[in-house]
């Protein structure tokens, strides 16, 4: 096996543990708000990311320069294949274990992290560390405080429409039978039991109940009309994710000329596609539900803001993070709610903050070990 071919095995598996970290956030609120099953989210969201990935080759070219390394090591060094097989394999790692410990890292930060890392082992002082001010920690910084306040300020105007608009909420009532069991104290000091049933009433929007919209908009129910545009939503956000990430990925097998163009968008984009269908559960289950509660209008909100920051920033070549803006957007919905679980938003900073140390740990190990056994 040629060097080569590791290096597009191990290209793959970054792709891989994309998808399984990346591919669900898009439609985390849909599954959160109880839109839609998880099973039917996920189809969604690799259908329509993956659509994002066919597209990226015509309107996301800058981000195949920007992530290949060029600029921050010497060009010689940032098209050897041992340097883009320690970035890749170093993220890969790095987000993939994220992934099945259900923190929503980004990708971005995790392959600035690994070119830091595999750069500083190769070129020690020569690194152009002045590239990643503008190019990459800004952007990644920013974003994240963009979306907080845009989620926020889109829900807002959109609540005061749907009032405006004299859309109500409602609550289904349920009514329901349970048993008790209770015991009975006996002469001999023994104890008898006994099945009470009573009937019992729960207002819930949670579990047994949902919370729905009352009304019509345009003659149209507008519980129904909110759900199609949901829907949409998340697919734009999805889309918009494919869009920006598979170039970073892409980048790496262009840098080197291991596949064309064609070819290596199509094997990206499907590597990213199985691993969001095999391992998203743990990420779907943290954003879905454990940033803050969720319904259908400040879901729909959350993937608006989602969707034009991503997609707006992958027009300007700018590498935002679609994990960093999508929890800014929902953490801004529940500081706007006060149901915002602060303790949950805090281990995903944290988990941000680890991201590009132990990314660049990993590419530098595996850059030591790939030139010192001469592989």
């Amino acid at each position: 096996m040629t060097f080569l071919s590791i290096l597009i095995i191990a290209t793959c598996f970054l792709a891989y543990a994309n998808g399984a970290n990346d591919n669900f956030k898009g439609v985390a609120t849909l599954f959160g708000s109880g839109t839609s099953s998880y099973r039917n989210a996920i189809s969604w969201a690799t259908i329509t990311a993956f659509a994002g990935s066919i597209c990226s080759i015509f309107l996301a070219e800058k981000l195949l320069k920007n992530f290949s390394g060029k600029g921050l090591v010497p060009d010689a060094v940032a098209i050897s294949p041992d340097f883009l097989l320690a970035v890749s394999v170093g993220a890969g790692i790095t987000v993939l274990v994220a992934a099945l410990k259900g923190f929503p890292i980004s990708t971005t930060h995790s392959l600035t992290g690994a070119l830091v890392g595999a750069g500083l082992t190769a070129v020690g002082a020569d690194i152009n560390l002045s590239v990643l001010g503008t190019a990459f920690f800004i952007p990644l910084v920013v974003s994240p405080l963009i979306a907080i306040v845009l989620g926020a300020g889109v829900y807002f105007v959109f609540r005061a429409v749907r009032i405006q608009l004299g859309i109500s909420k409602e609550f289904c009532l349920c009514v329901g039978q349970t048993e008790t069991i209770v015991p009975i104290p006996q002469p001999v000091s023994c104890f008898t039991m006994t099945t009470i049933t009573r009937i019992e009433t729960r207002l819930d929007s949670e579990q047994n109940c949902r919370q729905r919209y009352t009304g019509t908009v345009w003659k149209i129910n507008s519980q129904k009309l909110l759900d199609s545009f949901h829907y949409l939503s998340a697919g734009l956000v999805c889309f918009a994710r494919g869009l920006n990430d598979t170039p970073k990925i892409m980048a790496i097998l262009m840098a080197a000329h291991a596949l064309e163009m064609q070819a290596g968008l199509l094997l990206v984009g499907s590597a990213i596609a199985l691993g969001g269908i095999l391992h998203s559960r743990n990420i779907a289950e943290t954003v879905g539900k454990k940033i803050t509660p969720l319904n259908h209008g400040q879901g729909f909100s959350a993937n608006l803001v989602t969707a034009f920051l991503v997609i707006f920033a992958s027009q300007l070549g700018v590498p935002v993070s679609t994990t960093h803006v999508s929890v800014g957007a929902v953490f801004g919905i529940g500081a706007i709610t006060r149901q915002a679980n602060v303790k949950v938003v805090s281990e995903i900073a944290l988990s941000w903050v680890l991201t590009l140390p132990i990314a660049a740990f990993f590419s530098a190990c595996i850059y030591r070990v790939l030139r010192l056994y001469g592989l």
